[in-house]
């Protein structure tokens, strides 16, 4: 039994200690406890670095820091070197928020609770209607005040050709444009940022299957094939599942913290002093 390291070395933490009570004075707490919890979390804490068990010497080692870590502390806070630094208060601050985060993890919400958040908040979580097509172009600053004529006799060519029009012969009918002839199943929003929002939404509006337009863009005038539209929707909740959770989570930690800061703060009085001058 004695020559376990942890043994060991609780005999040591406890000559520290008196070592350290013989400070006295200065209204400090000059009493250093480290527990067997502690002894064990720095061990483990070497052990997942080191992928071994700490020996007797690094263990002392680690113990030895650890106890100079806590006077450094003690010490820089006696001397008030922890106020006015900027990223100390940040660091307490985020120390205090993730006593939140782990009471939260602590309570996981259930698949009730995630299905009454999807439920309750669809706008997060409903799907983008999809659609692909073809598309032949007609460019108004090529072909003027006729542009919209000669839009209409090319829908009749493509109408009488119908789903046997072809690549080649599409291009030959209209005007050279730098975005695709064929457009692959996409999302309304991919649509939207190449051509344009309004062109969007009246081609996802199109009967599949034939040839309609003239569809005006940002570009000119379009004549449009849909080839399949998928229509967007609320997903089930197995399909969004972690996006539903992390939510959720995310809006329970707010109301927490929301809820903590108001109980700390009816504790204090908050006065805004207003400056003095004013910039220039």
């Amino acid at each position: 039994m004695t020559r376990e390291p942890l043994v060991h070395f609780l005999l040591i933490g406890a000559a520290l200690f008196l070592l350290f009570e013989w400070g006295g004075g200065g209204g400090r707490e000059r009493r250093i406890v480290i527990t067997r919890g502690q002894i064990e979390h720095l061990a483990q804490s070497f052990e997942i670095v080191w992928l071994r068990p700490p020996t007797d010497a690094e263990l002392k080692g680690l113990v030895d820091d650890y106890v100079r870590e806590e006077v450094a502390i003690r010490e820089a806070m006696s001397m008030g070197l922890d106020r006015d630094d900027t990223i100390i208060r940040r660091r307490l601050r985020q120390k205090l928020e993730f006593m939140v985060e782990d009471r939260l993890e602590a309570h996981p919400p259930t698949d009730e609770d995630l299905a009454l958040w999807l439920e309750k908040h669809p706008e997060s979580f409903r799907s983008e209607p999809q659609i692909s097509f073809r598309q032949v172009y007609v460019s108004r600053d090529r072909r003027g005040e006729n542009a919209d004529a000669f839009a209409r006799g090319i829908l009749d060519d493509l109408t009488r050709a119908g789903a046997d029009a072809t690549i080649p012969s599409i291009e030959a009918l209209g005007d050279p444009l730098m975005l695709p002839r064929e457009v692959a199943l996409s999302l309304e929003s991919d649509v939207s940022r190449l051509f344009g929002e309004d062109f969007a939404t009246k081609v996802l509006a199109l009967e599949p299957g034939r040839w309609m337009g003239p569809i005006e863009s940002g570009y000119g005038l379009h004549l449009v094939w849909v080839r399949e539209r998928v229509e967007g929707g609320l997903p089930a909740l197995a399909e969004v599942r972690d996006l539903v959770e992390r939510e959720l989570l995310a809006a329970r930690r707010k109301a927490e913290l929301d809820a903590r800061y108001e109980r700390m703060l009816s504790e204090y009085t908050v006065v805004v002093e207003e400056e003095a001058t004013t910039l220039p």
